[in-house]
């Protein structure tokens, strides 16, 4: 791997990269990409094994979209760097055909993403811009209008998370609605949350557990959102009424697991 063709290349939209050693501890060896930060600020922190090193490369370079498109040089997997409201972010592609930011871009949007905006926007320009008549994008979630909607009131939620899990910081929505699914309690010692049978058989066997700060949810649901979105690494968004939500395609690619999050 040509490391210094690498910070010319990242340099091109603005970006500064390192490139050293994947740190290998007692259980186990981290190689990947993450965002860092030092006293400059913020920068592409690639990790490589060197044992079983990982090049890089970059495949194509869009400079007035501060964005490029990194691949494996090992198994091809794909990434999308670039800078996104107030952050430089790394995300993993899904799809072996992916040559480009732009499709990059178009196959980290939900097929449901991607068939409202056929439908809803006219102009090729405005598909991949975070606000168009088809979504509004806050990071790796997208929010479809459904102006129609009618909800049960009983079962609106104030103040509810958006979490991808993995540790992330989650989203925070003034209100949430959740059809469908399948029922789940959740704790911090069970963030993916665990059918009712086996919440049940946790209590039985672990009087303690009571005490765990359960709460019921819905793994699954179709989640639907209006009122105040926020994040504090993204603008507050407003949504008027209320939005489907859908999550980004980043964890049906292949390189997902090389992508430290620190979000």
């Amino acid at each position: 791997m040509d490391n210094e063709s690498l910070k010319r290349q990242f340099a091109g939209i603005g970006a500064r990269v390192k490139v050293g050693e994947a740190r290998v501890n007692r259980w186990r060896i981290d190689p990947g990409i993450n965002i860092g930060s030092d006293a400059q600020g913020e920068f592409f922190d690639i990790k490589i094994d060197s044992k079983d090193p990982r090049g890089y490369q970059v495949i194509d370079l869009r400079p007035e979209q501060r964005h490029l498109l990194l691949m494996s040089e090992n198994d091809r997997a794909k990434f999308l760097c670039g800078f996104d409201e107030r952050h430089w972010f790394v995300c993993a592609v899904p799809g072996e055909g992916v040559t480009n930011v732009r499709e990059a871009m178009e196959a980290l949007q939900p097929a449901e993403v991607r068939q409202a905006v056929r439908s809803r926007v006219k102009r090729a320009k405005n598909r991949m811009r975070r606000r168009n008549e088809a979504f509004v994008r806050q990071g790796e979630w997208f929010f479809i209008p459904e102006p129609n909607l009618a909800v049960e009131e009983a079962f609106v939620r104030r103040n509810e998370p958006l979490s991808r899990g993995g540790g992330s910081k989650a989203h925070m929505c003034q209100y949430a609605y959740r059809a469908a699914g399948d029922l789940v309690m959740v704790c911090d010692r069970h963030p993916a949350g665990v059918p009712t049978g086996s919440y049940e058989k946790i209590l039985r066997n672990n009087p303690r557990a009571r005490k765990w700060n359960w709460r019921q949810m819905r793994r699954n649901a179709d989640v639907y959102v209006r009122g105040r979105v926020w994040h504090p690494d993204h603008k507050t968004l407003v949504l008027r009424c209320w939005h489907r939500v859908l999550m980004n395609t980043e964890h049906l690619a292949p390189g997902r697991s090389n992508v430290t999050f620190l979000d």
